[in-house]
């Protein structure tokens, strides 16, 4: 500062990045060339001369040389207790070797028995993702239901080592959970659910850092086991049906619609693991019933939605209901959807750009460790629908590169209900950003994966520095 310089420190940026391409994401996804962070939050965005006066002696200066600059990953759906108990190995590998090893290639991990054992899996997700870039993530279903399960990752203890974790100050990234009250991949159950509401107390928020926000329920299978409730035939004749207690078809779908109802009213979001197109329409009508009832913005969402009808995707986008889907799974198993239901679903089916084109709110997400949670992948099967083989899946379904950002950051912020203050670089927000080494929208997409992340900071603080 010179020496008849009149600003106060406090008006100068702790850290400045400029030169290089600043992705806002905000609603007119404008493009800037710097960037001011100061106190965890952004303090200004634009160009190198509307920047540079916040540059003082204490001010951390990174030249980005091109670089590009964008909001913080928040990877809607991803199990992170889980991620950290198998990593590196994936469950999609698995299935493309041909083998169904859970776990570090040397047979099934042992059961996370203990709160070291549960906060040390966490602690690894949060390393790996600082170093994707992603600040945000949903941790999609924690609860008593599992507090017996094989794995010791879903259980209500979980819940509480976030909270612990997000307490001392240790995580690296924002995570959203969801209640589960019955068994992951199990049947569902209402008076599991109804007791689960009434009984079970999750931990308190820690504000900014860890949220309980709702509850997680599944609806069906996956179309490839012919699980999945779907209109159309299986190519055996069948339609599958819900993954839902009950003795009857009638009654099975009247229990789901009972649990949708029983938890919105007691306030919380609704996820619903919906993948055949009769569940998808079953729980989008549960939802606009129940929204419609107390005119509550709940953001109640379905997740994967492998079989969606353009009627049911008009009602979403009318009714605010939100899509959550990963384009990986579809390109990598489209043969096994066709082998059950044959080419005449494949207009319906993981249908991003028909559900961005109606309106619909649509996140990407890669349920790692189903699938990496590297996002530059995710990024690329959404603009390519190419799967390893070089061959393309649902190419009508293809995404813009900066529509799939949008579904990586501002729109999951909506999704957590939390579009006020992250989700995209602009003044006033948290500074929760990551760097690409190289400009984004000169990258081919299917070179985006080999791009390295280069910095990560989470509410101002760098967690991840090549």
């Amino acid at each position: 500062m010179l020496p008849n310089d009149s600003r106060h420190d406090a008006d100068l940026a702790d850290v400045v990045m400029t030169g290089g391409k600043v992705h806002t994401v905000d609603a007119a996804d404008t493009l800037a060339e710097s960037i001011a962070i100061t106190g965890g939050r952004i303090a200004r965005v634009g160009t190198e001369d509307e920047i540079s006066s916040l540059i003082g002696p204490g001010t951390r200066v990174i030249p980005l040389r091109g670089r590009s600059v964008l909001p913080g990953i928040n990877d809607s759906h991803l199990h992170g207790v889980w991620l950290g108990q198998m990593w590196p190995s994936l469950l999609m590998d698995q299935l493309a070797a041909g083998h169904h090893d859970h776990g570090g290639g040397g047979g099934a991990p042992a059961r996370l028995d203990t709160r070291e054992a549960r906060r040390g899996a966490i602690l690894r997700t949060a390393e790996l993702l600082s170093s994707l870039g992603i600040t945000s993530y949903t941790e999609p279903g924690l609860g008593p239901g599992e507090d017996e399960g094989p794995s010791g990752c879903f259980g209500s203890a979980a819940l509480r080592d976030y909270a612990d974790l997000a307490a001392e100050g240790r995580l690296n990234a924002r995570v959203t959970a969801l209640m589960l009250f019955g068994e992951l991949d199990g049947a569902s159950s209402l008076s599991g659910v109804l007791d689960g509401l009434r009984d079970f107390v999750p931990p308190a928020d820690v504000p900014g850092w860890f949220r309980v926000a709702g509850v997680k329920i599944f609806g069906d299978g996956i179309p490839p086991m012919r699980n999945a409730w779907m209109d159309e035939p299986y190519n055996d004749g069948t339609h599958g049906g819900l993954l839902v207690e009950g003795a009857s078809e009638a009654e099975r779908e009247a229990n789901l619609i009972a649990m949708i109802e029983a938890a919105h009213a007691a306030g919380h979001q609704v996820a619903v693991h919906a993948t055949g197109s009769r569940t998808t329409r079953t729980v989008t009508d549960a939802f606009r019933t129940a929204a419609s009832r107390d005119g509550r913005d709940a953001r109640h969402y379905i997740i994967h939605g492998d079989v969606i009808s353009s009627m049911t995707l008009a009602t979403m986008a009318a009714a605010g209901i939100g899509l959550n889907t990963q384009v990986g799974i579809p390109v990598a198993t489209e043969h096994m959807l066709l082998d059950a239901l044959g080419e005449d679903i494949l207009p319906q089916t993981w249908p991003t750009r028909d559900a961005l084109d109606i309106g619909v709110k649509l996140c990407l997400s890669s349920d790692a460790p189903v699938l990496t949670p590297d996002w530059r992948v995710g990024i690329a099967a959404a603009v390519t629908r190419r799967g390893l083989d070089g061959g393309v899946r649902g190419a009508a379904q293809r995404l813009a590169l900066t529509e799939a950002l949008r579904a990586y950051t501002i729109t999951p912020a909506w999704q957590d209900g939390a579009e006020s203050w992250k989700g995209s670089l602009e003044a006033g927000k948290v500074a929760d950003l990551c760097v690409l080494e190289a400009d984004l929208l000169e990258i081919e997409a299917d070179a985006l994966p080999q791009v390295p992340v280069s910095l990560t900071m989470v509410d101002g603080r760098i967690v991840h520095e090549l």
